[in-house]
């Protein structure tokens, strides 16, 4: 039975990470794994139209199809700090791979990537999907669902970052944008216009006591305001007649845009200004040119630790010679779709810690690497095998 070879698996993970790969601009990474997953043997191997690339690999045996997405696009280089590893140097030092998405998250793409190519075909029934996806950082799940309507597996592995945790739940996020509508008039007559930033402040204040919902598993919502922005800009000589804010919500299982509005719609406001609440809608342009729209409503998931499909990876994962530890999500994660839209089957599981993510001197453990990638394989011997 072919192993998980450890030196081309550190090598793929750093090939990765030196290629800086923002939302939108992650063609030169896709070349890379369409190159690479050929390299392994991946029975099929395409570019969509979104620029996500996919790896096939079929079995001996008709089965179901288990797909691995792990996003390739990273956030990016925060200007002004000082990074002690370079950002896409992909240097190892301590027992450590730097590098910025080693974490978030090339390192668990490129084990997913490499268990997959080592596993036995003659022992699977059924398929495995691989994804490196596109614009996960700005859309979460908008790639992804391209990639399954074209596979469309039974079951998903997220591949993000969870300390080898075996994931069955996450958070949620929505954009909401408040908005505030007031009267212009000069600067030195204020009497005579209606200043909507001075209208949305109490209902920012009222905001600020909102009780969230909770959940035992998931944990809190939250609401985090973003961005404020008053019109017009510059205000030159004169009073702003409109002001947006921008909040991020984390979202809860079992909620919805109607219940998450409720409470904005009852906020108050200075007299004869108006108020206006709605979800966001995201447009990103892909590096192949297609629009991705999509409200900004990513909805929170959670799958029964007694369901099937987490048994027989707990097990695949001991077979490996982990540990199984049970956790959820705290941020958002292409689950938003796979389970919480397209109501699929989904777990995560990767190496590494959700703090890692998004850091200066990003790094990835080896160790954990490594530990990932025979988790991964175990998953699919578990899940797939006769």
């Amino acid at each position: 039975m072919p192993s998980i070879n450890t030196s081309d698996l550190i090598k793929l993970t750093q090939k990765l990470v030196r290629v800086p790969s923002e939302a939108g601009d992650e063609k030169q990474v896709s070349e890379l794994l369409l190159d690479e997953m050929a390299a392994l043997g991946f029975d099929q191997v395409w570019m969509d139209e979104n620029g996500s690339v996919v790896g096939m690999i079929e079995g001996a045996q008709p089965g179901a199809t288990l797909l691995f997405d792990g996003h390739m696009d990273t956030v990016g280089i925060a200007p002004g700090l000082t990074w002690e590893h370079l950002p896409f140097g992909g240097e190892i030092a301590d027992g450590r791979l730097y590098g910025r998405g080693s974490t978030d998250m090339k390192g668990p793409l490129a084990a997913m990537i490499t268990a997959a190519g080592s596993v036995e075909r003659k022992q699977i029934h059924g398929k495995i999907a691989v994804s490196a996806s596109v614009m996960e950082e700005v859309l979460e799940g908008v790639a992804l669902q391209t990639v399954m309507e074209v596979v469309e597996p039974e079951m998903v592995v997220i591949g993000e970052p969870s300390d080898l945790r075996l994931i069955h739940g996450g958070r949620g996020r929505a954009e909401i944008l408040l908005e505030a509508i007031g009267r212009p008039s000069h600067s030195s007559a204020p009497e005579l216009g209606l200043n909507a930033v001075q209208a949305i402040i109490p209902a920012l204040q009222t905001l600020e006591t909102l009780e969230l919902p909770s959940h035992p598993l998931v944990g809190r919502a939250i609401l985090a305001l973003t961005d404020i922005i008053s019109e017009p800009y510059p205000g030159h000589s004169v009073i702003p007649s409109r002001c947006r804010v921008t909040f991020d919500r984390r979202l809860m299982p079992g909620e919805t845009p109607a219940s998450v509005l409720a409470p904005f719609k009852e906020l108050p406001t200075l007299p004869g200004a108006k108020l206006q609440v709605r979800i966001a809608k995201g447009e990103y342009r892909t590096f192949t040119g297609k629009l991705l729209e999509r409200e900004k409503w990513f909805p929170a998931w959670l799958l029964e630790k007694s369901h099937p499909f987490i048994r027989a990876a707990a097990h695949g994962l001991e077979k490996a010679g982990l540990a199984v530890a049970f956790g959820t999500y705290n941020f958002c994660t292409n689950a938003a779709y796979s389970i919480g839209i397209a109501g699929i089957p989904t777990i995560g599981f990767g190496p590494s810690p959700e703090g890692l993510a998004h850091v200066v001197d990003e790094y990835i453990e080896v160790d954990q690497l490594v530990k990932a990638a025979h988790g991964y394989k175990g998953i699919i011997e578990s899940v797939l095998a006769k």
